[in-house]
């Protein structure tokens, strides 16, 4: 009855820290989680989400790693300009890319793509992750996220560091034909509620584009009493990893 839990640290070179990170789960298919706005490594824990996913952890087929959020230096850092926090998100993005993920594939020995995650803030990253690195992230489960970054940091003007990093601004404009056939091979699963502190919006404006590019992604638009909380994003996480599970994605 015991999961397999491991609380590491990883010296960020990039980052010139000690980043923290969660393990959850003895084998199966690595899934990186984002935190939501600002949060931890426990985070994820803390909510309730991974006892949400303990069916899919005990059988082996997915195991949960939960890094540091980097948002309150970067895209949530208010005093700084646009450009600056997107430079501070690009150094948490090398972190994330060239040191975190070589280490999930060297401590699972993992051969295939990996899961990414997230509510919230978390489910921004994501996307974003999932989109600018589609041969590492194959399959994206965003709850509740935004998608355009003058959510967060306003008129960003023609800053080209913001712009890379707002899907809904890149994505209308990517012309690369090898995102496009990776995207096609991949899976996105967008989810939203239409209740309380939702931004239904975000969710659309991201689904406009992928059908304009002929993108497939899974839009899930809950009920108008499903809420832009923990309590909605436990049922809606197990809801989506057991579809995984029927199609042999996990």
């Amino acid at each position: 009855d015991h999961m397999y839990f491991e609380e590491c640290q990883l010296h960020s070179k990039v980052l010139g820290r000690s980043m923290n990170f969660n393990v959850y789960g003895h084998a199966g298919r690595p899934i990186l989680v984002f935190p939501a706005s600002g949060g931890s490594h426990n985070e994820y824990g803390d909510f309730g989400m991974i006892a949400a996913c303990r069916p899919w952890i005990d059988s082996g087929q997915v195991r949960f790693f939960t890094p540091d959020s980097f948002d309150n230096e970067a895209f949530e850092a208010n005093e700084k300009s646009p450009h600056d926090r997107a430079l501070a998100h690009m150094a948490y993005e090398r972190f994330i890319v060239e040191e975190l993920v070589p280490l999930i594939y060297d401590k699972t020995q993992w051969a295939g793509g990996l899961i990414t995650t997230g509510c919230s803030m978390g489910a921004y990253h994501a996307m974003n992750f999932g989109l600018k690195f589609p041969e590492i992230f194959d399959t994206v489960i965003s709850l509740s996220g935004l998608y355009d970054l003058r959510f967060v940091v306003g008129d960003y003007g023609d800053d080209e560091l913001v712009y890379y990093n707002s899907p809904t601004d890149y994505l209308w404009n990517l012309a690369d034909p090898w995102f496009f056939e990776k995207y096609r091979q991949n899976t996105y699963i967008i989810c939203t509620g239409l209740g309380p502190w939702e931004e239904v919006d975000e969710t659309r404006k991201l689904e406009a584009v992928f059908n304009a590019k002929q993108i497939p992604g899974w839009f899930d638009y809950w009920g108008a009493d499903v809420s832009h909380d923990w309590v909605w994003w436990k049922k809606q996480m197990p809801y989506y990893l057991s579809k995984l599970s029927e199609t042999g994605q996990i």
